[in-house]
């Protein structure tokens, strides 16, 4: 099984419907959604409105939701499941799943509610919570081969909790830009 981050600001550019195309030509696939501009909307309000980063963490949820929802209106192929057990249970059906998080199974794991961990790193947990053999972070900025997921954290092209999330994974994780990922390359990360 294999867990693929489409990034939200994928949105921003032509390569969302390539990604996820090249997502459904997989079986065994689960793909999560980034928060794009929905979460950006959130980062704006929580500035302009000084809420807590637990109010806005559940926003982002929301967020990510919403981009679930949009993925599956682009690509009707793929269902919507919203909890570990829902997600497994669409796997055994032969289904290609769209992840849509559940605030209340990621509270209940003990997931942090800050910035420092963004749908990257829910990704992360979520391979880790189905014993997926893969996690692919496919990312709208370029990603050079063979730099760590340390630099690509102090790039800004991973969350900084990332790093620590897929420490001790018994999955291979890469990260690859989206030209190279619907091209079909995925080389694994240092």
């Amino acid at each position: 099984m294999k867990v693929i981050k489409l990034g939200g600001s994928l949105c921003s550019s032509s390569q969302l419907q390539p990604c996820l195309a090249q997502a459904s030509s997989m079986a065994g696939v689960v793909v999560t959604p980034g928060g794009g501009a929905f979460a950006n909307q959130v980062r704006m309000a929580q500035h302009d409105w000084q809420f807590s980063d637990a109010i806005a963490h559940g926003m982002a949820i929301l967020a990510m939701q919403q981009m679930a929802l949009l993925f599956q209106g682009l690509d009707g192929s793929f269902v919507i499941a919203g909890t570990v057990g829902q997600v497994k249970a669409a796997l055994a059906k032969g289904h290609r799943v769209i992840w849509s998080p559940q605030r209340d199974e990621l509270d209940g794991a003990g997931v942090p509610a800050s910035w420092e961990v963004s749908s990257d790193s829910l990704a992360a947990w979520l391979a880790q919570a189905l014993s997926a053999n893969e996690l692919v972070l496919v990312k709208a900025a370029a990603v050079a081969a063979g730099v760590s997921f340390s630099q690509l954290a102090e790039e800004g092209v991973i969350d900084p909790a990332f790093c620590a999330m897929v420490k001790d994974a018994a999955f291979k994780t890469t990260v690859v830009n989206a030209g190279a990922f619907c091209a079909g390359i995925v080389l694994p990360h240092a």
